[in-house]
């Protein structure tokens, strides 16, 4: 088996990476990275230089690892900031390293995907050696994986990569008929709380359209860049991560993935006033992208959790990450769940100190995911 890195997804033929990665999960599609890659998302400039990692066995490609060498922490929500902190301060570079995501995007999937029909754990076994020695040549002080599924997540520790715990939020169709279905698990109290909290928007004389990609005016994906970078603006001081061109490429190469929920105020004559940005797949919905023009009390909840909700249950999809932090999301029927990382440090005094974090930060958070789930509103929650 041959190993060989890429440092932009258009060395290899569209149809090539997917027929390896496959076209349902949305965020390792060729047409996602490309779409990142040629709106300078994800270039050196930017901080993510794209590395991806190819595996043939012979002629053919069997595997693919998107994988990029990156000079800051910043879009990848797994934080090692602390490590990079004590690099400096004992004179060391943390930075690049080398890392398996997909940017900007803390959604569970697929990090080396694998043509069916290979041999999976030699595949894992080549990936790992080159890695280490890739990294190696670039210089790159640790090399992490964030997001895998629970069993990548498991070979990746054979391997030698240290597995960290996390946690999101996400819920779970338990075969609902309908949003007052799913109200009917909770306790008395918290489902007259959801109920008032919807009750508001709608008291704001606010209106809620769910949009499919394929529907998607070119004038609404305007409005709702604006909206985004508005939102980024207020927040923080500076614009998205992602900009138009982003957004017309998916809108054209992908546009079966998107669900866009779009507000309008009919106080402003039935203009819109905020969207949320989904992808979905064949099985879950993922929350990713949000901006409004003004605050409206509970419109992010509305937008970003009811409607979802709504969606899963008339698509029968089966589960709804909504997007990474966000402890509010438990009492509205996010259920804490796990989530995972794996890394390698190059440096063995650091590689000891960060293995001990782990280990005291995993238990940590075991201890909280039990103790958030007591949060849940459901009738079965309660003592």
């Amino acid at each position: 088996m041959q190993l060989s890195f890429i440092d932009s997804i258009e060395q290899i033929d569209a149809d090539q990476w997917n027929a390896v990665a496959g076209t349902d999960y949305p965020f390792t599609r060729y047409e996602f990275l490309h779409a990142l890659e040629v709106s300078k998302a994800t270039e050196k400039k930017s901080g993510w230089q794209p590395q991806h990692a190819l595996v043939k066995d012979g002629d053919e490609l069997v595997a693919v690892m998107p994988l990029y060498l990156k000079y800051h922490s910043y879009g990848e929500y797994v934080f090692d900031w602390s490590w990079a902190d004590a690099y400096q301060r004992h004179g060391f570079a943390y930075y690049p390293k080398l890392l398996s995501a997909i940017p900007f995007t803390p959604a569970t999937g697929p990090r080396l995907c694998i043509k069916p029909g290979q041999d999976t754990g030699a595949i894992y076994s080549r990936l790992s050696e080159g890695l280490l020695e890739h990294a190696k040549q670039m210089d790159a002080s640790s090399i992490h994986i964030l997001f895998p599924p629970v069993d990548d997540k498991n070979r990746f520790e054979k391997l030698g990569f240290k597995p960290r715990r996390g946690t999101q939020y996400h819920w779970f169709n338990q075969g609902f008929a309908s949003f007052d279905d799913f109200l009917n698990t909770f306790s008395s109290r918290k489902r007259k709380n959801l109920k008032k909290e919807r009750r508001k928007v709608e008291a704001q004389n606010l209106q809620l359209e769910i949009i499919e990609g394929p529907d998607i005016s070119p004038e609404i994906w305007q409005r709702f860049y604006y909206f985004y970078q508005l939102t980024y603006a207020k927040r923080s001081g500076h614009g998205g991560y992602l900009n138009q061109a982003f957004f017309e490429l998916i809108a054209e190469t992908m546009a079966e993935h998107i669900v866009l929920v779009l507000a309008y105020d009919h106080n402003k004559g039935g203009e819109a006033i905020a969207g949320a940005i989904n992808f979905r797949d064949s099985n879950t919905l993922y929350g990713r992208y949000w901006g409004c023009m003004v605050e409206y009390e509970f419109l992010h909840f509305e937008a970003c959790y009811y409607q979802g909700i709504d969606y899963c249950i008339a698509n029968g999809l089966r589960r709804f990450d909504p997007g990474a932090q966000g402890e509010h999301k438990i009492q509205r029927g996010f259920t804490p769940i796990e989530t995972w990382s794996n890394h390698w440090i190059a440096e063995p005094a650091f590689a000891a100190a960060i293995e001990d974090f782990i280990a005291q930060d995993n238990q940590s958070m075991e201890g909280y995911i039990a103790q958030a789930s007591e949060m849940l509103p459901f009738r079965k929650a309660e003592k």
